[in-house]
């Protein structure tokens, strides 16, 4: 008989794992957890999980607890009379009540190479430090913050061409691969967890909207870091020198070695507008108003003005 598996996941991310598990040979799953539906747009109108959507279309069970930290939702998980879970991208810390309910405990599909970046957003962190590498763990998990043992792991360069997104498509490919390889020697005990070097950990925190205001007092290379890493969201931003504020989005650009005054317009054409920073200086190529369409500088420049000597905030 084989295990009865219950997949824990919310995001994107998580769907191609679901996909990998349900194919598996050697786990039988029996149902998916996900965050409840969520209103989303201008009217507000209830969209479910990528998981949720992948679920349906595999033809498995649904539940979606507020919390996994009640008497009930605990209850709701038991209901399935689980062998393990194995969870990726759920978006809640699994109490000890539920970790306790599989006799295989609970398996986590994390998208750095743990120790390293610890937490909520690990592809934008990795991105952000300038890591050359990143990749995917499975471990074996525990009541705190990825913090359990380290069952397997598989690494990918992060190159300059990569965005949040396209590592993120790459990460969700290689951990359903790692999952798929790896559960048959976790589930019959050739494959031995191993513990975390605490001393080589860091977090991974949560991105919020703000983070992408750009500060041209950074350097160039900075800052183009940050556009990739908030690739698609939350993206980077500055203020147009008018009146009113007048946030533009930066969404293409490339390094200069040129330097000058952080935030000034060195120079503005069709072939980029560069802007100092606090070292060298940023050529940016693509931008868009708030409202508007995306444009080359040329044509943006058409249609606002900007010249030598004015400063971006």
């Amino acid at each position: 008989m084989l295990p009865r598996v219950l997949y824990m996941g919310t995001a994107e991310l998580a769907c191609l794992p679901l996909v990998a598990l349900h194919a598996s040979p050697v786990a039988d799953v029996v149902g998916v957890v996900t965050q409840p539906d969520r209103p989303v747009g201008r009217k507000l109108k209830p969209r479910p999980s990528f998981v949720k959507q992948c679920a349906l279309e595999l033809g498995l069970p649904v539940i979606q607890p507020q919390t996994l930290r009640t008497p009930q939702a605990i209850e709701q998980l038991a209901s399935f009379e689980p062998d393990l879970f194995v969870v990726t991208a759920f978006g809640q810390i699994l109490p000890q009540s539920a970790l306790d309910l599989p006799q295989h405990g609970a398996l986590n599909v994390h998208v750095s190479l743990l120790p390293r970046h610890r937490g909520a957003a690990p592809i934008q962190w990795a991105i952000l430090e300038g890591d050359a590498e990143t990749g995917v763990t499975l471990m074996r998990m525990d009541a705190g913050l990825d913090t359990g043992d380290i069952i397997s792991t598989v690494k990918t360069e992060i190159t300059e061409g990569d965005t949040a997104q396209t590592l993120h498509d790459r990460l969700a490919q290689l951990g359903a691969a790692l999952l798929a390889e790896s559960l048959p020697g976790y589930l019959d005990g050739t494959c031995k967890p191993v513990s975390q070097d605490e001393a080589r950990s860091t977090y991974a925190r949560k991105i919020l909207k703000q983070d992408g205001q750009i500060d041209w007092t950074e350097s160039a290379e900075t800052i183009f870091r940050k556009l990739r890493a908030f690739t698609p969201w939350p993206g980077i931003f500055t203020y147009l020198p008018t009146d009113k504020l007048s946030l533009v989005k930066i969404q293409s650009a490339n390094i200069s070695i040129t330097e000058g005054i952080a935030g000034e317009v060195l120079s503005a054409g069709e072939d980029g507008i560069l802007i100092g920073c606090g070292k060298q200086s940023l050529n940016v190529l693509q931008l868009q108003r708030e409202g508007g369409r995306s444009l080359g500088s040329g044509d943006f420049l058409n249609g606002f003005s900007l010249r030598a000597g004015q400063k971006l905030s």
